[in-house]
């Protein structure tokens, strides 16, 4: 296991000016994390070599690894032509993976805000063959380089273990794969255990992150859609709340779900993913610090 961090946990001292991504690198270095996950939120990377080539030798210079290029995309567009053009702008988004040095991106396969009424399983079957065809077309282009692409349990489409499983077979590349989040089984009232258990077998990379879990009665006007950071309560699929808590100190049992993952044999990158109210560097801190005692320990 190598542990690292994702820069999306140090979002808001991106987005406030306390920290430049250069800084995150440093910053995560100076914590002992063996890796960084790149996601473009509070910088731009696109049309942006000269900060791409500063990522990828800062990361070199601090002896880390950049383990993930991890962006958002919507495959599900409401026209060919829109489909087409999302298509091939992912595959800029894998020159740009190319140039970072990096060997694994995450991409999203549906928009994060997709009306929760055409978030049934009814819709999934009916569009999976066009998230098939775009995904294996991504994946192919992204072989060229090495590199491995990945879908990641996100949002409430794509998302549960069995429909994540079904769009990874249908794939059916050996470099396509699964960025696979542990607390974001929760979107869709998945035991996040159970889904650890049933996706390890497909994951090339590891979010290890928390969340608190509430009944919607106990907290009534809390709670909203779409919006998961910097600690805002949100509703699952089913309407129970979530809120980001600090890696270790929610409600999700990490112990065993970590323990599932060190028992798969799994040798590859664990980040830790923090969004919640607490200051990003002091919880992230925390977070890495408590995960890398647990591994030690179980």
């Amino acid at each position: 296991m190598k542990l690292g961090v994702s820069t999306y946990s140090l979002l808001p001292a991106i987005e406030s000016g306390e920290m430049t991504v250069l800084d995150v690198i440093d910053w995560i270095a100076d914590l002992g994390g063996e890796h960084v996950e790149i996601v473009p939120f509070g910088f731009k990377l696109v049309d942006n070599n000269e900060l791409v080539d500063a990522i990828r030798e800062k990361a070199a210079e601090r002896n880390i690894d950049i383990s993930n290029y991890s962006i958002l995309a919507n495959l599900l567009p409401d026209t060919e032509e829109e489909y087409r053009n999302e298509i091939e702008r992912l595959k800029k988004e894998v020159d740009i993976a190319n140039r970072l040095g990096v060997k694994r991106m995450r991409h999203d396969v549906s928009a994060f805000r997709r009306p929760m009424n055409q978030n049934t399983i009814i819709h999934y079957e009916k569009e999976l063959p066009k998230m098939v065809a775009a995904c294996r077309e991504i994946a192919d282009y992204a072989n060229q380089y090495g590199i491995t692409t990945t879908v990641e349990n996100h949002g409430f489409y794509v998302n549960g273990s069995d429909r994540v499983q079904r769009l990874i077979e249908e794939v059916n590349r050996d470099n396509y794969r699964l960025t696979l989040d542990v607390g974001n089984f929760l979107c869709m009232d998945e035991n996040p255990v159970m889904g650890t258990k049933k996706l390890i077998q497909y994951t090339e990379v590891v979010h290890l992150k928390d969340f608190y879990i509430r009944q919607a009665d106990t907290m009534p006007g809390a709670g909203m859609l779409y919006r998961c950071d910097s600690g805002t309560w949100f509703q699952s699929y089913g309407g129970n709340l979530l809120r980001g808590a600090i890696v270790g100190q929610g409600d999700i049992d990490l112990w065993e779900i970590l323990k599932i993952i060190k028992l798969s044999e799994f040798d590859g990158y664990v980040t830790i993913e923090f969004e919640g109210m607490e200051s990003c560097k002091l919880a992230t801190e925390q977070g890495f610090r408590l995960a890398n005692e647990i591994w030690k320990r179980i």
